[in-house]
């Protein structure tokens, strides 16, 4: 079994994580983009052939099936992925947890990026899996960036900032980037606050490696196998994992794999 995924940078990392939970012995293909990065200042159009190029230099390894590792580009380029890749490679995309955080009751506040925060896209998912629950929406500038560049000031700073513009009585948080969900507990203490429930916070990756498998009718993963490989793409040439994704656990379980030859 081989899954790729995709992003302009090491979002994608949280993604890959829970594939490796799920099945140890699927070769992943990790395909990044840092000619063109970061994705989200730029327009639609050219989201998405960026995201296009960076989603065919994994179709040519003949992958199982593709995750979006981005909540950006899910939002600009999934029909453009599908409409490449489907039926032959399933393409699952990345969505803000919302409807299950909103399940607790909150109140709720959505982290994420300023572009996204207020966004037609966001303010939809808010309307139908959220209504009648207390939504924030909080804009983290700066946090993506920090994280992707393993910068430890700036991720403090834009944590720090995105924390104080939180409502106090927020119980549950989304983590609405896929990089946030690296930092996810450096958030969780930036938010908590005393005297209230412990703070909940819902990323996406594990129900994207989730359906990754089930859109490909994977079970259990089998005992005693080895670890898959690891085929790391730049741009669509072979090479390795930035050095900031060493930063994290995430990226540190991936380092001694072998690559696929």
């Amino acid at each position: 079994m081989k899954i790729a995924l995709m992003d302009s940078g090491i979002g994608l990392l949280a993604a890959t994580a829970a594939v490796r939970r799920l099945r140890p012995d699927a070769d992943l293909v990790l395909s990044l983009d840092p000619d063109g990065m970061p994705w989200g200042p730029r327009t639609p159009q050219d989201l998405t052939e960026r995201a296009v190029a960076v989603a065919e230099a994994a179709a040519a390894h003949g992958p199982d099936a593709l995750i979006v590792g981005c909540n950006t580009a899910t939002v600009h380029a999934l029909p453009a992925l599908r409409a490449h890749l489907e039926p032959a490679i399933p393409v699952i995309g990345t969505v803000p947890a919302i409807k299950p955080a909103a399940a607790g009751g909150g109140p709720v506040a959505i982290w994420a990026t300023p572009a996204t925060t207020g966004s037609p896209y966001q303010k939809a998912l808010i309307r139908d899996f959220a209504d009648g629950v207390t939504v924030a929406e909080v804009p983290c500038w700066g946090l993506a960036e920090a994280v992707e560049h393993a910068d430890e000031a700036a991720i403090d700073e834009a944590v720090t900032a995105a924390a104080a513009l939180t409502p106090e009585d927020v119980t549950t948080v989304v983590l609405g980037c896929t990089h946030y969900e690296l930092v996810a507990e450096r958030i969780r203490a930036a938010v908590q606050r005393p005297g209230l429930p412990p703070l909940v916070l819902h990323g996406s990756a594990g129900a994207v490696a989730a359906q990754a498998l089930r859109r490909i009718g994977s079970g259990p993963a089998p005992q005693a196998t080895p670890l898959g490989t690891v085929t790391v793409l730049l741009s669509g040439r072979e090479g390795a994992l930035p050095e900031p994704a060493l930063a994290y656990e995430e990226g540190r379980i991936l380092r001694a794999v072998t690559p696929a030859p």
